[in-house]
């Protein structure tokens, strides 16, 4: 039976779940973008807080007696739904880097259009590279880590444990790191191109003065780098995905 001093504890929890689960709503890929509409976001994670309170309530900790240690509660989940949020947002940057320079490579570096991940100007082959890898993410259940990971998030960031603000930072820099490493792998192919095919014009422009060779060479360079990225693109999506699903592994308790 729920009693009168039940209540407070399980409003208390549900906050906390709240705080978590909402702040990693409104920053992670897919659901977290500005195109998401704010009340569909928020239903989320209303909808996700009232899933998880029940699996919750076993570890939740006690109401604090005093207002401070209530607000410090509080902001404390905001901070790790924020930060696992944006640790998941980092790996969803490596397609972007990876897109900006292929986007340049193959000559594509001045058609600009609105990213929507980001809501600013973007390259058009890294804003169709995110979409992309989006989709895949969903198209291969892959989006189950992200769920898992906001249940075993609870497992290794227990509401009242330490905060461990050491480990978050080499994290943090370990997915940067990794992230530019996968997006020099996905690009690496078209880098290479790039300047085989830079260094042909040049050398065909000393040979040929007469020769208009930015005309010859911009429709040749898309052309050839729309051939290459039709060999390459599953092979580069695939390399990502395995790449994000082992990130996500970090969150996700065995």
């Amino acid at each position: 039976m729920i009693t009168v001093d039940v209540l407070p504890n399980l409003a208390f929890l549900f906050i906390l779940t709240f705080a978590r689960l909402g702040s990693m709503v409104m920053v992670l890929p897919a659901v977290g973008e500005q195109v998401i509409p704010r009340t569909f976001r928020l239903s989320l994670a209303i909808l996700l807080t009232l899933v998880m309170l029940p699996v919750l309530e076993d570890t939740a900790q006690p109401l604090p007696l005093s207002m401070p240690a209530l607000v410090v509660a509080i902001v404390r989940e905001i901070i790790i739904g924020v930060a696992i949020g944006l640790i998941v947002r980092m790996v969803m940057g490596a397609v972007q880097v990876a897109g900006t320079t292929i986007a340049f490579q193959i000559g594509l570096g001045f058609a600009q259009n609105v990213d929507p991940a980001q809501g600013v100007q973007g390259a058009i082959f890294s804003n169709f590279l995110s979409m992309l890898a989006i989709l895949l993410i969903f198209a291969t259940d892959t989006h189950h880590y992200l769920i898992a990971a906001l249940y075993d998030s609870y497992r290794i960031f227990p509401q009242n444990g330490p905060m461990l603000t050491g480990d978050w930072a080499e994290l943090a820099i370990r997915t940067v790191a990794g992230s530019f490493q996968i997006a020099l792998q996905m690009a690496a192919p078209f880098v290479v191109f790039g300047l085989i095919f830079y260094l042909g014009m040049g050398i065909l422009s000393r040979l040929i003065p007469q020769l208009q060779i930015f005309f010859l060479a911009l429709p040749v360079n898309i052309l050839l780098g729309f051939g290459l990225t039709a060999i390459l693109l599953s092979t580069m999506m695939m390399a990502f995905l395995d790449y994000f699903s082992a990130h996500l592994d970090l969150f996700v308790s065995p």
